[in-house]
């Protein structure tokens, strides 16, 4: 008779303290974030979608040698001797002018081995991940900006 008292005790205290602890959930606020109206805090040096500043590209062709799936395609025509098409913000000559500079991002493995190898530190990493789609042509980025013809390069001075 005592044993059986005792299980009785002991399945109503069990039960008691499953329910304190259901109840202690049951009234903490949802951790659960509604992601469409809610964007999640991407952090800095994340590997998200590339992008590339045109205007201070050079066109050295380092993004598109390092990268391991060939996901960058570029096509370009060179300046004549002493000739350049533009500079960049900080003033180096671009001599090459991409006529197709494409990324691949359904190729893309984000190992971010052409971003460090940009010298002009024009090709980043956006914090832009939402990149999903029915059509697989829509995740070919092309960002050529084709420059106006070639003019004469900046004689240096001598000091």
């Amino acid at each position: 008779m005592r044993q059986y008292l005792r299980n009785i005790y002991g399945t109503v205290w069990t039960s008691m303290l499953g329910m304190r602890i259901t109840m202690g959930e049951f009234f903490t606020p949802a951790v659960t974030r509604e992601y469409p109206e809610h964007h999640p805090d991407i952090p800095e040096g994340s590997r998200n979608r590339l992008h590339n500043e045109m205007g201070d590209c050079v066109v050295c062709l380092a993004c598109a040698n390092d990268c391991p799936v060939d996901c960058i395609h570029i096509e370009y025509e060179e300046a004549p001797k002493g000739m350049i098409f533009s500079n960049t913000a900080k003033g180096v000559p671009i001599r090459r002018n991409a006529a197709r500079f494409d990324i691949d991002m359904s190729l893309c493995c984000f190992c971010g081995l052409c971003v460090e190898a940009c010298p002009t530190e024009c090709l980043t990493m956006t914090k832009d991940f939402e990149y999903s789609t029915y059509d697989r042509t829509e995740l070919l980025l092309p960002f050529a900006a084709p420059f106006g013809p070639p003019k004469p390069a900046a004689k240096k001075k001598r000091a």
